[in-house]
């Protein structure tokens, strides 16, 4: 998928963001440097101050003009944004959505792999002894989140509020093919939409009737269904049947979070938001939140962030540098046992063996 887009010079928007963001972040790049040394591709980066910061200072989220400027770059790394100093959906609605809807991430990607050494909330050796390794292409520009709705007689006991679910053919066929693409490069071959067309009968039929006609072009693609509430059952009873799982956006958010839990816990969890026609880069970022709470102490595990940084190098054509960051990571997990270590410490040691 990667190695034809490949080039010797990139341009990485970096967005530290709040809380632990910047942290994190730092410690992706110092990966990021050691994997591409003096041999790999040149790799310049733009900091730019999105977040809570910029909120209190002048009032703004994404100007125009910053929107623009990420647009000229090759791929965006994110640290996190949230702050709880800010009213809650100012930033999410104010820079998250916007930089997904107006980039067209139509592509949220989520890998939930089990690391040897890594422990699992669950029996591991009895729900999934093959091991857990699936990954969610979750739609990231339509669903409940488009911001269709509106509120009637707020603040009375009539009060009405509405959240309309926006699909359309287009929007959930380009998943669906990026997600049968994906399944029909892993080993196994098999891709699970998960959705809940027994009740959600006109968004879900149109997702079904997709998967249905674009598995005609993927043969050797096994395809299954699940209804979103057994597929929370199955993802702590029976993990190892997943492999690529495709979904919409509300329920894709729940679910990874999910994925996340079973995989050793939220702070290894990477995430990439995609465009896979590469009219504007892609964002790469941490699952996890900008824990204001643990923020300066050094505290914060970059694990995730140097993972997004390997999904980063995948998605730019370097599929050898990004399997050699996840090595790195696997080989410190493998040996990590209890001892606590900074933020810093992750970060030095995961890049010293690259």
């Amino acid at each position: 998928m990667g190695e034809t887009h490949a080039r010797d010079a990139y341009s990485i928007a970096v967005i530290g963001g709040d809380g632990i963001g910047p942290e994190v972040v730092a410690e992706g790049l110092k990966v990021l440097d050691a994997v591409v040394g003096e041999a790999g591709p040149k790799i310049a980066t733009t900091e730019y101050d999105l977040g809570a910061r910029r909120w209190h200072a002048t009032g703004e989220t994404l100007p125009d003009s910053v929107l623009e400027e990420l647009r000229g770059h090759d791929a965006i790394l994110l640290g996190a944004i949230g702050d709880p100093s800010v009213p809650s959906g100012v930033l999410e609605r104010g820079v998250l959505l916007p930089l997904r809807f107006a980039l067209d991430h139509f592509v949220n990607l989520r890998p939930a792999r089990l690391f040897p050494g890594v422990a699992s909330p669950l029996d591991v050796a009895r729900v999934a002894p093959d091991g857990i390794d699936f990954v969610v292409v979750r739609e990231g520009t339509e669903g409940p989140y488009t911001g269709n709705g509106g509120a009637l007689r707020v603040g009375t006991p009539h009060e009405i509020a509405t959240e309309v679910s926006v699909n359309t053919r287009f929007g959930v066929e380009r998943v669906v093919r990026d997600a049968f693409a994906r399944a029909q490069a892993r080993p196994r071959k098999h891709l699970t939409l998960v959705h809940k067309h027994n009740v959600l009968t006109h968004a879900g039929h149109l997702w079904r009737r997709t998967v249905e006609e674009v598995a005609a072009e993927f043969p050797e693609v096994e395809t299954a269904y699940q209804h979103v509430d057994a597929a929370t059952i199955f993802m702590v009873t029976d993990p190892g049947r997943f492999d690529v799982i495709v979904t919409d956006n509300l329920f894709g958010d729940i679910i990874t979070d999910i994925a996340a839990a079973i995989a050793g816990g939220i702070g290894l969890a990477a995430s990439g938001n995609i465009n896979p026609a590469r009219t504007t880069p892609s964002m790469f970022e941490p699952v996890h939140g900008s824990a204001p709470d643990i923020a300066g102490q050094g505290k914060a595990d970059p694990t995730a962030a140097i993972l997004s940084v390997a999904m980063l190098l995948e998605h730019l054509g370097h599929p050898a540098e990004a399997a050699r960051v996840e090595s790195a990571v696997a080989a410190d997990l493998a040996e990590r046992g209890t001892t606590v270590r900074s933020t810093s410490a992750v970060g030095e040691e995961i890049a010293a063996r690259l």
